[in-house]
Parts: structure tokens; C-alpha cells; sequence
């Protein structure tokens, strides 16, 4: 599943692998929240760090408008957007592109636990502004 020529491909291929094995697991069908405490678990237990339920300010044109939580912000630069719905539709990958731009973050996953099969989007913010990346 690591492609070099996606940036941190290393990295979003680990969070794939332990949604993968949630997956697994748990099949489909629960709500959102067994998953997100399932993938924190395993997240755990693979020794990725991670940032869950993070509270991001958003800004528009420098001045702060509201904020969000991302379900979770891995290794302070990837986040990820958890759905447990039959299928992922453009509004669940709207929301997440949003998110990106909005946070100013470069790479993004959307994955859903709700079908089937484990469905997972990488997202890539073409906004990205890396001069305006927050330390």
C-alpha cells in the first residue's frame, strides 16, 4: 500500500493498515464512536501518535470564525475523518477537503467503516500553503 510518490505515504498506509484491522474485527454496522475507540486502541498499540476528538480554530482571512474537531490529528500532520455511513457520498469528501484547506494541512484521510469493505479516500489539499504552517 506504500506509494513513494505520495507524500507521507509511510504513514497514512499505518493508519489505513489499523482501520483495515478494525475492520476486520468489528465488520460494519456500529455507530461511529465504537470505531473511533477501536482505531485509538490500535493506534495504541502500533505506537502512532495521535491527537483524538482535536479542537481546530478555523480562520477566515486571519480572523479566528469558529472551530471544529477532527476525529483524529496523527502525527500532528495527517487528520483523519471517521464515517460510518453505507457509502461515502461528495458531501463527506467536501467535508473533509474543507477541513484540510481550513487547517492549512497537506494530506488528509476520510475513511469509512460503514460498508462492506473498509472505504478510504487519501486527500490531498492543493491550497496548501506551506509558509503559513503553524509551529
Amino acid at each position: 500500500m506504500i506509494n513513494e510518490e505520495y507524500k507521507y505515504s509511510e504513514l497514512t498506509s499505518k493508519i489505513i493498515g489499523c482501520a483495515m484491522t478494525v475492520h476486520s474485527i468489528l465488520g460494519n454496522g456500529f455507530p461511529e464512536i465504537i470505531y473511533q475507540k477501536a482505531l485509538a486502541i490500535e493506534f495504541k498499540l502500533r505506537g502512532i501518535l495521535y491527537e483524538q476528538e482535536k479542537v481546530m480554530q478555523i480562520f477566515y482571512k486571519c480572523e479566528y470564525v469558529g472551530k471544529r474537531r477532527v476525529d483524529f490529528l496523527v502525527e500532528k500532520i495527517i487528520p483523519v475523518e471517521l464515517k460510518a455511513t453505507i457509502s461515502l457520498d461528495n458531501s463527506n469528501l467536501a467535508q473533509a477537503l474543507n477541513y484540510l484547506e481550513a487547517y492549512n494541512l497537506e494530506i488528509g484521510l476520510l475513511i469509512n467503516f460503514g460498508g462492506k469493505s473498509l472505504e478510504f479516500k487519501r486527500l490531498i489539499n492543493n491550497k496548501f500553503n506551506q509558509q503559513n504552517q503553524k509551529p
